[in-house]
Protein backbone atom coordinates (compact mmCIF):
# COMPACT_ATOMS: atom_id res chain seq x y z
CA UNK A 1 0.00 0.00 0.00
CA UNK A 2 1.15 3.42 -0.27
CA UNK A 3 -0.03 6.81 -2.15
CA UNK A 4 0.50 7.15 -5.67
CA UNK A 5 4.25 7.59 -6.39
CA UNK A 6 5.50 5.71 -3.36
CA UNK A 7 6.99 3.06 -4.88
CA UNK A 8 5.06 0.32 -5.43
CA UNK A 9 4.82 -0.19 -8.68
CA UNK A 10 9.07 0.44 -9.15
CA UNK A 11 8.85 -2.10 -5.96
CA UNK A 12 7.53 -5.15 -8.14
CA UNK A 13 9.22 -4.50 -10.44
CA UNK A 14 12.30 -4.51 -8.86
CA UNK A 15 11.01 -8.07 -7.48
CA UNK A 16 10.30 -9.12 -10.98
CA UNK A 17 13.66 -8.60 -12.59
CA UNK A 18 12.11 -5.27 -14.53
CA UNK A 19 13.96 -3.42 -12.46
CA UNK A 20 17.25 -2.68 -10.76
CA UNK A 21 18.00 -1.78 -7.37
CA UNK A 22 20.18 1.03 -5.98
CA UNK A 23 21.29 -1.45 -3.05
CA UNK A 24 20.18 -4.46 -2.03
CA UNK A 25 19.46 -8.09 -3.52
CA UNK A 26 16.51 -10.36 -4.62
CA UNK A 27 16.64 -13.77 -4.38
CA UNK A 28 13.87 -15.88 -6.00
CA UNK A 29 12.83 -19.60 -6.23
CA UNK A 30 10.43 -21.22 -8.41
CA UNK A 31 8.75 -19.49 -11.39
CA UNK A 32 7.38 -15.42 -11.29
CA UNK A 33 3.74 -14.64 -12.77
CA UNK A 34 4.54 -10.70 -12.99
CA UNK A 35 1.57 -8.63 -14.14
CA UNK A 36 2.79 -4.74 -14.52
CA UNK A 37 0.46 -2.35 -14.24
CA UNK A 38 0.24 -1.15 -18.02
CA UNK A 39 1.08 -4.27 -19.84
CA UNK A 40 2.67 -4.87 -23.44
CA UNK A 41 3.02 -7.37 -25.76
CA UNK A 42 5.38 -7.12 -28.73
CA UNK A 43 3.35 -9.15 -31.43
CA UNK A 44 -0.03 -7.82 -31.49
CA UNK A 45 0.02 -9.96 -34.33
CA UNK A 46 -0.34 -12.95 -32.00
CA UNK A 47 -4.04 -14.35 -31.33
CA UNK A 48 -5.09 -13.94 -28.01
CA UNK A 49 -5.62 -17.87 -27.49
CA UNK A 50 -1.59 -18.05 -28.22
CA UNK A 51 -0.43 -15.27 -26.30
CA UNK A 52 -2.23 -17.55 -23.32
CA UNK A 53 -0.98 -20.86 -23.84
CA UNK A 54 2.83 -19.33 -24.55
CA UNK A 55 2.71 -19.14 -20.68
CA UNK A 56 3.39 -23.01 -20.85
CA UNK A 57 5.43 -23.02 -24.08
CA UNK A 58 2.00 -24.82 -25.49
CA UNK A 59 1.15 -22.18 -28.43
CA UNK A 60 4.71 -22.98 -30.06
CA UNK A 61 3.68 -26.77 -29.63
CA UNK A 62 0.45 -27.05 -31.20
CA UNK A 63 1.52 -24.53 -34.38
CA UNK A 64 4.48 -27.15 -34.34
CA UNK A 65 1.52 -30.01 -34.70
CA UNK A 66 -0.43 -28.33 -37.12
CA UNK A 67 2.40 -28.14 -39.05
CA UNK A 68 3.34 -31.56 -38.60
CA UNK A 69 -0.63 -32.08 -39.13
CA UNK A 70 0.17 -30.54 -43.09
CA UNK A 71 3.24 -32.48 -43.32
CA UNK A 72 1.35 -36.02 -42.46
CA UNK A 73 -1.08 -35.03 -45.53
CA UNK A 74 1.96 -34.80 -48.10
CA UNK A 75 1.95 -36.98 -51.28
CA UNK A 76 5.34 -38.23 -50.74
CA UNK A 77 5.70 -40.96 -48.51
CA UNK A 78 9.22 -39.85 -46.61
CA UNK A 79 7.48 -36.33 -45.84
CA UNK A 80 4.45 -38.46 -44.16
CA UNK A 81 6.68 -40.99 -42.54
CA UNK A 82 8.72 -38.10 -41.09
CA UNK A 83 5.98 -35.86 -39.94
CA UNK A 84 4.28 -38.75 -38.32
CA UNK A 85 7.33 -39.36 -36.10
CA UNK A 86 7.34 -35.65 -35.47
CA UNK A 87 3.90 -35.51 -34.57
CA UNK A 88 3.87 -38.60 -32.14
CA UNK A 89 7.03 -36.52 -30.44
CA UNK A 90 4.91 -33.44 -30.17
CA UNK A 91 2.23 -35.34 -28.81
CA UNK A 92 4.46 -36.45 -25.70
CA UNK A 93 5.39 -33.03 -25.33
CA UNK A 94 2.24 -31.61 -25.81
CA UNK A 95 1.24 -34.41 -22.79
CA UNK A 96 4.03 -33.31 -20.41
CA UNK A 97 2.50 -29.68 -20.48
CA UNK A 98 -0.92 -30.65 -19.54
CA UNK A 99 -2.22 -31.44 -23.08
CA UNK A 100 -5.20 -30.64 -24.19
CA UNK A 101 -6.81 -30.35 -20.86
CA UNK A 102 -4.82 -27.34 -20.37
CA UNK A 103 -5.99 -25.72 -23.37
CA UNK A 104 -9.14 -25.96 -21.83
CA UNK A 105 -8.21 -24.70 -18.34
CA UNK A 106 -6.81 -21.82 -20.18
CA UNK A 107 -10.24 -21.47 -22.03
CA UNK A 108 -11.86 -21.46 -18.80
CA UNK A 109 -9.76 -19.05 -16.85
CA UNK A 110 -10.31 -16.47 -20.00
CA UNK A 111 -14.33 -17.05 -20.24
CA UNK A 112 -14.34 -16.18 -16.26
CA UNK A 113 -12.04 -13.00 -17.31
CA UNK A 114 -14.58 -12.07 -19.40
CA UNK A 115 -13.07 -13.40 -22.71
CA UNK A 116 -15.40 -15.37 -24.69
CA UNK A 117 -13.88 -17.72 -27.13
CA UNK A 118 -14.67 -15.13 -30.08
CA UNK A 119 -12.57 -13.04 -28.51
CA UNK A 120 -9.82 -15.58 -28.50
CA UNK A 121 -9.57 -16.16 -31.66
CA UNK A 122 -8.67 -12.54 -32.88
CA UNK A 123 -4.75 -11.13 -33.47
CA UNK A 124 -4.25 -8.81 -30.18
CA UNK A 125 -4.13 -5.31 -32.25
CA UNK A 126 -8.10 -6.48 -32.82
CA UNK A 127 -8.52 -6.20 -28.83
CA UNK A 128 -9.88 -3.02 -26.67
CA UNK A 129 -7.24 -2.15 -24.14
CA UNK A 130 -9.14 -3.47 -21.61
CA UNK A 131 -9.45 -7.09 -23.00
CA UNK A 132 -5.36 -6.86 -23.67
CA UNK A 133 -5.13 -6.25 -20.28
CA UNK A 134 -7.22 -9.52 -19.49
CA UNK A 135 -5.30 -11.66 -21.56
CA UNK A 136 -2.32 -10.94 -19.49
CA UNK A 137 -3.95 -11.98 -16.79
CA UNK A 138 -5.02 -15.06 -18.07
CA UNK A 139 -1.86 -15.56 -18.87
CA UNK A 140 -0.19 -14.78 -15.78
CA UNK A 141 -2.70 -17.20 -14.30
CA UNK A 142 -2.60 -20.06 -16.60
CA UNK A 143 0.81 -20.03 -15.93
CA UNK A 144 1.24 -22.07 -13.01
CA UNK A 145 3.35 -19.77 -11.50
CA UNK A 146 4.80 -20.16 -7.68
CA UNK A 147 4.78 -16.75 -6.53
CA UNK A 148 2.30 -14.24 -8.56
CA UNK A 149 3.25 -10.22 -8.62
CA UNK A 150 -0.25 -7.95 -9.83
CA UNK A 151 0.21 -4.49 -10.13
CA UNK A 152 -3.66 -3.36 -10.29
CA UNK A 153 -5.21 -6.63 -11.61
CA UNK A 154 -8.97 -5.00 -11.38
CA UNK A 155 -8.14 -2.72 -13.96
CA UNK A 156 -10.74 -3.15 -16.52
CA UNK A 157 -12.78 -5.80 -14.70
CA UNK A 158 -16.58 -5.78 -14.55
CA UNK A 159 -17.87 -7.20 -11.00
CA UNK A 160 -18.43 -10.65 -12.12
CA UNK A 161 -14.55 -11.02 -13.00
CA UNK A 162 -13.35 -9.47 -10.24
CA UNK A 163 -15.36 -12.05 -8.01
CA UNK A 164 -14.14 -14.87 -9.60
CA UNK A 165 -10.29 -13.17 -9.46
CA UNK A 166 -11.14 -13.01 -5.47
CA UNK A 167 -12.39 -16.34 -5.13
CA UNK A 168 -9.13 -17.72 -7.58
CA UNK A 169 -6.34 -15.65 -5.54
CA UNK A 170 -8.02 -16.75 -2.32
CA UNK A 171 -7.60 -20.16 -3.31
CA UNK A 172 -4.26 -19.86 -4.60
CA UNK A 173 -1.77 -22.02 -2.44
CA UNK A 174 1.83 -19.91 -3.68
CA UNK A 175 3.21 -16.85 -2.71
CA UNK A 176 1.43 -13.41 -3.64
CA UNK A 177 2.22 -9.63 -4.29
CA UNK A 178 -0.97 -7.28 -5.06
CA UNK A 179 -0.89 -3.84 -5.28
CA UNK A 180 -4.53 -2.74 -5.86
CA UNK A 181 -7.29 -0.06 -4.66
CA UNK A 182 -10.20 -2.86 -4.20
CA UNK A 183 -10.42 -2.98 -0.59
CA UNK A 184 -12.85 -6.34 -0.89
CA UNK A 185 -10.09 -8.13 -2.65
CA UNK A 186 -7.59 -7.08 -0.17
CA UNK A 187 -9.76 -8.37 2.35
CA UNK A 188 -10.12 -11.66 1.04
CA UNK A 189 -6.52 -12.45 0.32
CA UNK A 190 -4.09 -10.99 1.93
CA UNK A 191 -1.89 -11.56 5.35
CA UNK A 192 0.40 -8.93 5.45
CA UNK A 193 0.63 -5.41 4.03
CA UNK A 194 4.16 -3.30 3.58
CA UNK A 195 2.55 0.15 3.72
CA UNK A 196 5.28 2.20 1.62
CA UNK A 197 5.28 5.61 3.39
CA UNK A 198 6.72 8.44 1.24
CA UNK A 199 6.83 11.18 3.38
CA UNK A 200 9.05 8.88 6.29
CA UNK A 201 11.07 6.93 3.11
CA UNK A 202 10.46 3.84 5.31
CA UNK A 203 8.27 0.82 4.36
CA UNK A 204 6.25 -0.40 7.37
CA UNK A 205 5.28 -4.28 7.94
CA UNK A 206 2.31 -5.40 9.38
CA UNK A 207 1.87 -9.43 9.38
CA UNK A 208 -2.08 -9.31 9.17
CA UNK A 209 -4.75 -9.20 7.22
CA UNK A 210 -6.29 -5.93 5.91
CA UNK A 211 -9.05 -4.81 8.17
CA UNK A 212 -6.50 -5.36 10.98
CA UNK A 213 -3.82 -3.46 9.11
CA UNK A 214 -6.52 -0.55 9.05
CA UNK A 215 -7.10 -0.80 13.17
CA UNK A 216 -3.34 -1.31 13.99
CA UNK A 217 -2.22 1.26 11.41
CA UNK A 218 -3.92 3.90 12.99
CA UNK A 219 -3.09 2.38 16.48
CA UNK A 220 0.72 2.84 15.29
CA UNK A 221 -0.14 6.50 14.62
CA UNK A 222 -1.77 7.57 17.63
CA UNK A 223 0.54 5.55 19.72
CA UNK A 224 3.58 7.76 17.90
CA UNK A 225 1.66 10.56 18.48
CA UNK A 226 1.40 9.94 22.06
CA UNK A 227 5.26 9.30 22.51
CA UNK A 228 6.57 12.20 20.33
CA UNK A 229 4.54 14.30 22.76
CA UNK A 230 5.64 13.21 26.28
CA UNK A 231 9.02 13.36 24.47
CA UNK A 232 8.43 16.46 23.85
CA UNK A 233 7.05 17.57 27.30
CA UNK A 234 10.42 15.64 29.00
CA UNK A 235 12.67 17.87 26.52
CA UNK A 236 11.14 21.46 27.38
CA UNK A 237 11.17 20.53 30.66
CA UNK A 238 15.23 19.78 30.33
CA UNK A 239 16.35 22.71 28.56
CA UNK A 240 14.08 24.96 30.63
CA UNK A 241 16.12 23.50 33.80
CA UNK A 242 19.25 23.85 31.77
CA UNK A 243 18.75 27.41 31.04
CA UNK A 244 18.46 28.41 34.53
CA UNK A 245 21.22 26.43 35.20
CA UNK A 246 23.52 27.44 32.53
CA UNK A 247 24.13 30.84 34.22
CA UNK A 248 26.21 29.16 37.42
CA UNK A 249 29.80 28.39 35.86
CA UNK A 250 29.63 25.33 38.49
CA UNK A 251 26.55 23.87 36.81
CA UNK A 252 27.82 24.71 33.00
CA UNK A 253 29.05 20.86 32.48
CA UNK A 254 24.93 20.12 34.17
CA UNK A 255 23.57 21.98 31.76
CA UNK A 256 25.01 20.77 28.53
CA UNK A 257 24.09 17.05 29.75
CA UNK A 258 20.46 18.07 30.50
CA UNK A 259 20.36 19.59 26.77
CA UNK A 260 22.30 16.43 25.58
CA UNK A 261 19.71 14.53 27.09
CA UNK A 262 16.96 16.44 25.81
CA UNK A 263 17.99 15.56 22.07
CA UNK A 264 18.47 12.00 22.98
CA UNK A 265 14.84 12.04 23.77
CA UNK A 266 13.45 13.75 20.57
CA UNK A 267 15.91 11.84 18.61
CA UNK A 268 14.35 8.26 19.81
CA UNK A 269 10.83 8.86 18.81
CA UNK A 270 9.57 9.63 15.46
CA UNK A 271 8.10 13.12 14.17
CA UNK A 272 4.74 13.66 14.24
CA UNK A 273 3.48 11.58 10.69
CA UNK A 274 3.26 14.25 8.07
CA UNK A 275 -0.38 14.45 5.94
CA UNK A 276 -0.01 13.40 2.74
CA UNK A 277 -0.38 16.28 -0.18
CA UNK A 278 -3.45 16.12 -1.72
CA UNK A 279 -3.57 16.72 -5.89
CA UNK A 280 -5.54 19.94 -6.50
CA UNK A 281 -7.12 18.23 -9.61
CA UNK A 282 -9.25 20.41 -11.78
CA UNK A 283 -10.81 20.33 -15.59
CA UNK A 284 -10.16 23.05 -17.60
CA UNK A 285 -12.12 26.81 -18.33
CA UNK A 286 -13.89 25.51 -20.63
CA UNK A 287 -13.76 27.66 -24.23
CA UNK A 288 -17.46 29.64 -25.66
CA UNK A 289 -18.91 27.18 -28.35
CA UNK A 290 -22.62 26.70 -29.91
CA UNK A 291 -25.36 25.08 -29.11
CA UNK A 292 -23.85 21.56 -30.07
CA UNK A 293 -20.37 21.23 -30.22
CA UNK A 294 -20.15 18.41 -31.30
CA UNK A 295 -22.17 15.27 -33.51
CA UNK A 296 -21.74 12.32 -35.58
CA UNK A 297 -23.85 10.13 -37.39
CA UNK A 298 -23.80 6.89 -38.88
CA UNK A 299 -20.70 5.85 -37.57
CA UNK A 300 -19.50 2.10 -37.71
CA UNK A 301 -15.96 0.58 -37.37
CA UNK A 302 -14.65 -3.05 -37.94
CA UNK A 303 -11.54 -5.08 -37.14
CA UNK A 304 -11.27 -7.62 -40.33
CA UNK A 305 -14.55 -9.54 -40.22
CA UNK A 306 -15.15 -8.90 -37.10
CA UNK A 307 -18.12 -5.81 -36.67
CA UNK A 308 -17.36 -3.84 -33.06
CA UNK A 309 -20.55 -1.57 -33.40
CA UNK A 310 -22.19 0.02 -36.64
CA UNK A 311 -24.90 3.21 -37.55
CA UNK A 312 -24.12 4.92 -34.24
CA UNK A 313 -25.48 8.43 -34.43
CA UNK A 314 -23.86 10.79 -31.39
CA UNK A 315 -25.24 14.75 -30.55
CA UNK A 316 -23.49 16.20 -27.51
CA UNK A 317 -24.79 19.24 -26.66
CA UNK A 318 -22.82 22.67 -24.37
CA UNK A 319 -22.37 21.46 -21.42
CA UNK A 320 -24.19 18.02 -21.67
CA UNK A 321 -23.35 15.12 -19.28
CA UNK A 322 -22.98 11.20 -21.55
CA UNK A 323 -22.02 8.31 -20.20
CA UNK A 324 -20.92 5.10 -22.68
CA UNK A 325 -21.60 1.70 -21.70
CA UNK A 326 -20.85 -1.94 -23.05
CA UNK A 327 -19.27 -4.78 -22.25
CA UNK A 328 -15.48 -5.02 -22.77
CA UNK A 329 -14.77 -5.23 -26.74
CA UNK A 330 -18.08 -3.44 -27.29
CA UNK A 331 -16.16 -0.19 -28.99
CA UNK A 332 -16.44 2.31 -25.95
CA UNK A 333 -12.83 3.26 -26.42
CA UNK A 334 -13.03 3.08 -30.18
CA UNK A 335 -15.68 5.21 -30.30
CA UNK A 336 -13.88 7.55 -28.34
CA UNK A 337 -11.10 7.70 -30.74
CA UNK A 338 -13.27 8.22 -33.42
CA UNK A 339 -14.60 11.31 -32.06
CA UNK A 340 -11.65 12.66 -30.98
CA UNK A 341 -10.57 12.74 -34.57
CA UNK A 342 -7.54 9.90 -33.32
CA UNK A 343 -9.41 7.04 -35.79
CA UNK A 344 -10.77 6.92 -38.56
CA UNK A 345 -14.88 5.39 -38.80
CA UNK A 346 -15.70 2.78 -41.84
CA UNK A 347 -18.49 4.87 -42.59
CA UNK A 348 -20.14 7.79 -41.24
CA UNK A 349 -18.56 10.82 -40.03
CA UNK A 350 -17.98 12.96 -37.57
CA UNK A 351 -18.88 17.45 -37.67
CA UNK A 352 -17.55 19.34 -35.32
CA UNK A 353 -19.26 22.72 -34.29
CA UNK A 354 -18.53 26.22 -33.68
CA UNK A 355 -16.34 26.37 -31.15
CA UNK A 356 -15.59 22.73 -30.13
CA UNK A 357 -12.01 22.24 -28.93
CA UNK A 358 -11.79 18.14 -27.27
CA UNK A 359 -9.76 17.38 -24.54
CA UNK A 360 -9.04 13.48 -24.71
CA UNK A 361 -7.96 11.39 -21.95
CA UNK A 362 -6.52 7.82 -22.92
CA UNK A 363 -7.03 4.95 -20.49
CA UNK A 364 -3.65 3.98 -21.80
CA UNK A 365 -1.89 7.09 -21.33
CA UNK A 366 -1.20 6.90 -25.55
CA UNK A 367 -1.42 10.76 -25.39
CA UNK A 368 1.78 11.16 -23.48
CA UNK A 369 5.45 10.91 -25.15
CA UNK A 370 6.92 8.31 -22.65
CA UNK A 371 10.55 9.49 -24.06
CA UNK A 372 9.99 12.79 -22.92
CA UNK A 373 10.16 14.75 -19.42
CA UNK A 374 6.99 15.77 -17.52
CA UNK A 375 7.71 19.21 -17.99
CA UNK A 376 8.06 18.55 -22.01
CA UNK A 377 4.83 16.69 -22.01
CA UNK A 378 3.15 19.62 -20.64
CA UNK A 379 5.07 22.42 -22.83
CA UNK A 380 3.30 20.17 -26.11
CA UNK A 381 -0.39 20.50 -25.00
CA UNK A 382 0.67 24.30 -23.97
CA UNK A 383 3.44 25.57 -26.61
CA UNK A 384 2.21 29.64 -25.68
CA UNK A 385 2.29 28.76 -21.50
CA UNK A 386 5.06 29.81 -19.62
CA UNK A 387 6.97 27.53 -17.93
CA UNK A 388 6.45 29.21 -14.40
CA UNK A 389 2.69 28.44 -15.14
CA UNK A 390 3.62 25.38 -16.16
CA UNK A 391 5.14 24.19 -13.21
CA UNK A 392 2.31 26.22 -11.52
CA UNK A 393 -0.08 23.32 -13.18
CA UNK A 394 2.12 20.71 -12.23
CA UNK A 395 2.86 21.63 -8.98
CA UNK A 396 -0.79 21.25 -7.92
CA UNK A 397 -1.17 17.62 -9.59
CA UNK A 398 2.00 16.96 -7.00
CA UNK A 399 4.96 17.14 -9.65
CA UNK A 400 6.83 19.82 -8.32
CA UNK A 401 10.85 20.24 -8.10
CA UNK A 402 13.09 17.30 -10.00
CA UNK A 403 10.09 15.73 -10.57
CA UNK A 404 9.40 17.71 -13.23
CA UNK A 405 12.98 16.78 -15.24
CA UNK A 406 11.64 12.58 -15.04
CA UNK A 407 10.48 11.12 -18.47
CA UNK A 408 6.89 10.24 -18.24
CA UNK A 409 7.87 6.60 -19.02
CA UNK A 410 9.12 5.98 -15.34
CA UNK A 411 6.06 7.17 -13.80
CA UNK A 412 3.78 5.40 -11.83
CA UNK A 413 0.22 4.63 -13.26
CA UNK A 414 -1.16 6.65 -11.14
CA UNK A 415 1.28 9.70 -11.75
CA UNK A 416 0.81 9.19 -15.37
CA UNK A 417 -3.29 9.90 -14.65
CA UNK A 418 -1.93 13.01 -12.89
CA UNK A 419 0.36 14.27 -15.68
CA UNK A 420 -2.64 13.10 -18.83
CA UNK A 421 -4.89 15.04 -16.31
CA UNK A 422 -2.86 18.16 -15.82
CA UNK A 423 -2.60 18.74 -19.77
CA UNK A 424 -5.92 18.49 -20.04
CA UNK A 425 -5.95 21.53 -17.97
CA UNK A 426 -4.33 23.41 -20.48
CA UNK A 427 -6.68 23.04 -23.32
CA UNK A 428 -10.11 24.73 -22.54
CA UNK A 429 -12.16 21.97 -23.95
CA UNK A 430 -15.44 21.99 -23.97
CA UNK A 431 -15.84 18.79 -24.83
CA UNK A 432 -14.42 16.15 -22.54
CA UNK A 433 -13.76 12.78 -23.40
CA UNK A 434 -12.30 10.32 -20.44
CA UNK A 435 -11.84 7.05 -20.71
CA UNK A 436 -11.59 5.21 -17.23
CA UNK A 437 -9.73 8.41 -15.47
CA UNK A 438 -9.90 6.92 -12.26
CA UNK A 439 -8.06 3.88 -12.97
CA UNK A 440 -4.33 3.19 -10.89
CA UNK A 441 -5.30 6.20 -8.61
CA UNK A 442 -5.03 5.99 -4.96
CA UNK A 443 -8.31 6.85 -3.25
CA UNK A 444 -7.57 10.01 -2.03
CA UNK A 445 -6.79 11.29 -5.52
CA UNK A 446 -9.61 9.34 -7.25
CA UNK A 447 -12.00 11.72 -4.73
CA UNK A 448 -10.62 14.39 -6.28
CA UNK A 449 -11.11 13.51 -10.03
CA UNK A 450 -14.63 12.73 -8.89
CA UNK A 451 -14.94 16.56 -7.37
CA UNK A 452 -13.67 17.91 -10.75
CA UNK A 453 -15.89 15.59 -12.29
CA UNK A 454 -18.41 17.03 -10.93
CA UNK A 455 -18.02 20.87 -11.20
CA UNK A 456 -16.95 20.97 -14.56
CA UNK A 457 -18.97 23.37 -16.55
CA UNK A 458 -17.81 22.00 -20.02
CA UNK A 459 -19.56 18.89 -21.70
CA UNK A 460 -18.28 15.26 -21.06
CA UNK A 461 -18.54 11.93 -22.41
CA UNK A 462 -17.41 9.18 -19.81
CA UNK A 463 -16.34 5.53 -19.93
CA UNK A 464 -15.71 4.07 -16.73
CA UNK A 465 -16.49 0.75 -14.54
CA UNK A 466 -16.62 3.45 -11.87
CA UNK A 467 -19.78 3.76 -10.25
CA UNK A 468 -18.72 6.84 -7.95
CA UNK A 469 -17.58 8.28 -11.16
CA UNK A 470 -20.94 8.26 -12.82
CA UNK A 471 -22.37 9.35 -9.46
CA UNK A 472 -20.06 12.35 -9.77
CA UNK A 473 -20.91 13.01 -13.48
CA UNK A 474 -24.83 12.66 -12.91
CA UNK A 475 -25.41 12.09 -16.64
CA UNK A 476 -28.13 12.84 -18.32
CA UNK A 477 -28.15 10.93 -21.33
CA UNK A 478 -26.20 7.56 -21.94
CA UNK A 479 -25.15 5.63 -25.32
CA UNK A 480 -25.16 1.46 -25.10
CA UNK A 481 -22.75 -0.26 -27.42
CA UNK A 482 -22.47 -2.13 -29.89
CA UNK A 483 -25.85 -1.17 -30.37
CA UNK A 484 -25.71 2.25 -30.42
CA UNK A 485 -28.81 3.30 -29.09
CA UNK A 486 -28.89 6.43 -26.77
CA UNK A 487 -31.10 7.33 -24.04
CA UNK A 488 -32.12 9.70 -21.21
CA UNK A 489 -30.12 8.48 -18.02
CA UNK A 490 -32.20 6.78 -15.30
CA UNK A 491 -30.99 5.33 -12.27
CA UNK A 492 -31.94 2.04 -14.24
CA UNK A 493 -28.92 1.92 -16.03
CA UNK A 494 -26.66 2.16 -12.71
CA UNK A 495 -26.69 -1.49 -12.01
CA UNK A 496 -24.79 -1.89 -15.66
CA UNK A 497 -21.65 0.74 -14.75
CA UNK A 498 -19.60 -2.61 -12.61
CA UNK A 499 -20.80 -4.71 -15.13
CA UNK A 500 -19.99 -2.96 -18.47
Amino acid sequence: MGRNGAGKTTLTKVLAGEGLPAAGTVTTSGAIGYLPQDPRTGDLEVMARDRILSARGLDEVMRKLRLAEQGMSSADEKTREKNVRRYGRLEDQMHVLGGYAAEAEAASIASSLGLPDRVLKQPLATLSGGQRRRVELARILFSGAETLLLDEPTNHLDADSIGWLRDFLRSHQGGLVIISHDVDLLDATVNKVLHLDANRSVIDTYNVGWKAYLAQRETDEKRRKRERANAEKQASALLQQADKMRAKATKAKAAQDMERRAKRLLAGTEAERASDKVAKLRFPQPAPCGKTPLTAAELSKSYGSLEVFTDVDVAIDRGSRVVVLGLNGAGKTTLLRILGGLEQPDTGEVRPGHGLKIGYYAQEHETLDAGRTVLENMRSAGPDVTDAELRKVLGSFLFSGDDVDKPAGVLSGGEKTRLALATLVLSSANVLMLDEPTNNLDPVSREQVLNALHSYSGAIILVTHDEGAVDALAPDRVILLPDGTEDAWSEEFSDLVALA
